[in-house]
């Protein structure tokens, strides 16, 4: 048996967050990571297994402006970070990224979006672009399409893409250079019991004795919840994103417009991560009955999760009728069909690069992974909020999208929690925290004033080779006199 302060049990992008900002910005004395797989990060932080974006807010036209501003401060820690730890951008890239109205209607809402509806002021980067400047970025997206199409795109350079899983290890590899700190991968957790003064965490390799714990599992964080008597009300749709493969079209992201009323993810295209000459179309998003992603194992789990109680079936019946996200889901399930699939999504791709046959793209084999969303089974509808569960001593974090594009910021609202269960005794060293993330993200103003900066030497140096070039004439004239 194992004696500790914290146990965080859950090895993806969550967990290493937490992990690296109690390790790293706390005093606590000692923390335990543990991950039932043998790596960090294998399943849906695995980079094949999501679709590397870094969410800001900016492009992604489902979000409310008050959705974005939350969203944004939790990409600018992340992004922050990615800027100070990875500068050989071996964990991620950075390239422009748009989202992209086609025709009249679509044109006519980003417009109102950019100007009426404050994206413009919250994203200074973000700007306006026509036919003419998309074509320079993406010249795919422009060739092929009709010329009276109108075309107008929301872009900025701001657009990360990230390897979360190498970002999750990145995180683990920091905290351990810390004294107190214990990973054990491949190793499952069994139970979780509550004693007198903390709880006994016990796991297929022993027990451990903590005074606090963080279950940060993923959809698998409700099945403890509920396994432990807490998460009532709440049920969980589970969805698998894939996606299909393309030779070398995109240079960055561009994204689609959102259909309205659809908590999913409007189909996008991007160059993957690690390698530019591939372009990533998706994700699409299929129902399953499972919480992972090919894993047989975890339709058990679900069941667990679902209960299969009243209210879960009518709120499952009633979300799913809607007249809107029901042929959505049906559409999905065709995109996966061996014969039939890439042709059905092919006019998804063909919004993003008109040129394309079906020939060119192909279902992308053993990728993507299942995001879980909150079902309120009170109210019978989605929740489209993260969900945290907090009884004295114990968290569940359940992240759906973009939890790992906000990792750090949960992470930071986690590490409070956490030390109000130990009632003040530790600290959090918010200053040192923000130094080494978010105060390295990139600014408008510092971009402007590098530029104007660059310019000026410029202007220096044009000004220095005129001045030289006058002076040689003038010693070449005196040697001629």
């Amino acid at each position: 048996m194992s004696d500790t302060d914290l146990v965080i049990v859950g090895g993806g992008i969550s967990g290493a967050s937490l992990l690296y900002t109690v390790a790293k910005f706390t005093d606590v004395d000692d923390v335990t990571l543990i991950e039932k797989e043998r790596e960090i990060a294998a399943i849906n932080s695995h980079r094949t297994n999501n679709s590397q974006t870094l969410h800001f807010g900016d492009i992604e036209t489902n979000y409310t402006l008050e959705k974005a501003e939350e969203v944004k401060e939790g990409a600018e820690l992340l992004a922050g970070y990615l800027e100070g730890a990875d500068p050989d951008r071996e964990m991620h890239s950075k390239r422009s990224k748009m989202v992209l109205g086609v025709g009249d209607e679509e044109v006519a809402a980003l417009e109102e979006r950019y100007r009426e509806e404050g994206f413009g002021d919250l994203f200074p980067k973000l700007r306006e672009i026509g036919r003419a400047e998309i074509a320079e970025l993406e010249p795919k997206v422009v060739e092929g399409r009709d010329p009276g199409t109108e075309l107008k795109a929301l872009q900025t350079p701001d657009g990360y893409v990230v390897d979360y899983g190498a970002v999750a290890a990145s995180f683990v590899e920091a905290a351990r250079e810390e004294d107190g700190v214990s990973v054990h991968l491949g190793t499952t957790v069994t139970d979780v019991d509550e004693r007198s003064e903390g709880f006994t965490v016990e796991t297929d390799d022993g027990e451990f004795d903590a005074g606090a714990v963080v279950v940060a599992a993923g959809s698998h964080s409700l099945q403890f919840a509920k396994e432990m008597g807490y998460g009532e009300g709440m049920s969980l749709l589970p969805v698998a994103g894939s996606f299909f493969l393309a030779d070398d079209l995109l240079n960055g992201k561009v994204y689609t417009l959102q259909m309205k009323k659809l908590p999913f993810a409007a189909v996008h295209g991007d160059a993957d991560v690690h390698d530019a000459s591939v372009t990533r179309f998706g994700p699409t998003a299929k129902l399953v009955p499972a919480l992972e992603r090919g894993h047989l194992s975890t339709v058990s789990d679900f069941v667990d999760v679902f209960g299969f109680n009243p209210d879960s079936v009518l709120s499952y019946v009633n979300i799913l009728s809607d007249k809107i996200l029901f042929p959505y889901v049906v559409r999905n399930l065709v995109y996966d069909l061996p014969a039939v699939g890439k042709r059905a999504f092919l006019p998804n791709v063909r919004k993003v690069v008109p040129s394309v046959d079906v020939d060119d793209i192909d279902r992308a084999k053993g990728y993507g992974g299942v995001r879980p969303q909150i079902v309120d089974t009170e109210n019978k509808e989605l929740d489209m909020g993260e969900a945290k569960i907090v009884e004295d001593g114990i968290l569940f974090n359940i992240t759906p999208s973009p939890g790992a594009s906000t990792a750090l910021k949960n992470a930071m609202t986690d590490v409070g929690t956490v030390l109000d269960f130990f009632e003040d005794d530790y600290e959090f060293d918010e200053a040192a925290f923000r130094e080494a993330t978010i105060e390295n993200f990139p600014r408008a103003d510092d971009e402007a004033s590098e530029e104007a900066e660059a310019e000026t030497d410029d202007e220096a140096g044009e000004e220095a080779t005129e001045n030289d070039d006058a002076d040689d004439e003038e010693v070449a004239a005196e040697a001629d006199d």
